[in-house]
């Protein structure tokens, strides 16, 4: 009769706690979630209006800018205002369909970033290796490709992530001890076997994140090859200038999610909170900093953004 009974109940809401063992802390913890946050829209909101609307930036480096600054947009906005609403108003309640809906997003953007910064360091071996070719070689339309590649490859990979959660019955627990829903947080609390969504889950991390990771530094030795082969010493620095931005970025999108990975497989004695704290800064962060690291970095970009704030005191 249990058996049963556990057949026929499967939640379909579910309840966010924030970040359990600091709930009378939340209101201060809002803050920074709440600046980061506004940061992050404001930031990538003016990067991508700078550059759609001055022909000088139509170059492929500022367009595949454009792209990062738009999933960090939809990066912050599926996560941050849903903590926010259990931080000040405790409305941790969240559907099964919107918990899947909000995943979705958060693991798809995860992967589009993850292409975008693969094709970025494609983009600047090019720039480098190629400087004759490189407007010949990445042309606008090859740029619409690739952005349309990226997009469908995130959103081919984690789209059966959905179904493989539909096909659960959720009747173990329904209080989730986090911010967010993320997929095997999610399925663990399923009273089906969740092994083929732990191993599809590894399959798609393995496929995009890892395999991007591997040709990101596939790229650098060969740009490093390339740069330290030139003959002056200008054109070294130069060359090394125009990654600067970039290798930040990707230290900052990569750096958090793998300290996160390791502190979850061996930090067994750390509290869960700070577990949850830093897969929240892997989060918050790159969207906040990204737009600031260029617009420190990039000096066409300073220009135009002193030109517009310029304008619009004037």
């Amino acid at each position: 009769m249990t058996t049963l009974n556990h057949t026929l109940i499967s939640h379909t809401v579910f309840l966010l706690l924030g970040i359990p063992g600091l709930e009378d802390q939340h209101m201060w913890i809002s803050i920074p979630f709440f600046l980061s946050y506004v940061t992050a829209m404001l930031g990538n909101s003016l990067l991508i209006f700078i550059i759609l609307t001055r022909p000088s930036l139509h170059g492929p480096m500022y367009l595949f800018l454009c792209m990062l600054a738009g999933a960090d947009i939809v990066l912050s906005t599926s996560t941050v205002p849903q903590a926010l609403a259990i931080f000040w108003f405790h409305a941790g309640e969240i559907s099964l369909d919107r918990c899947i809906t909000q995943l979705f997003f958060i693991h798809s953007t995860f992967i589009s970033e993850s292409g975008i910064l693969l094709v970025m360091a494609f983009d600047r071996y090019i720039a480098i290796c190629y400087p004759l070719r490189y407007t010949t070689i990445l042309t606008n339309s090859l740029i619409g490709k690739i952005g349309a590649i990226i997009f469908l490859r995130s959103y081919g990979t984690i789209l059966p992530i959905i179904f493989l959660l539909k096909r659960l019955t959720f009747c173990k627990n329904n209080i989730i001890p986090h911010t967010y829903c993320e997929h095997i947080g999610l399925a663990k609390y399923a009273c089906n076997n969740i092994q083929v969504n732990i191993w599809y889950g590894f399959s798609v991390l393995m496929s995009t994140v890892v395999l991007d990771v591997v040709l990101i530094f596939v790229s650098y030795v060969l740009i490093l090859r390339a740069i330290f082969r030139m003959p002056s010493q200008d054109a070294r620095h130069k060359a090394l200038n125009t990654c600067g931005s970039h290798v930040c970025i990707i230290i900052l999108f990569y750096g958090p999610g793998i300290f996160t990975t390791l502190t979850q497989r061996f930090g067994r004695h750390i509290p869960p909170h700070i577990h949850i704290l830093l897969a929240n800064v892997c989060i918050l962060a790159p969207p906040m900093l990204n737009p600031i690291i260029y617009g420190i970095k990039t000096k066409q970009i300073q220009e135009q953004v002193v030109h517009v704030l310029f304008t619009i005191h004037k």
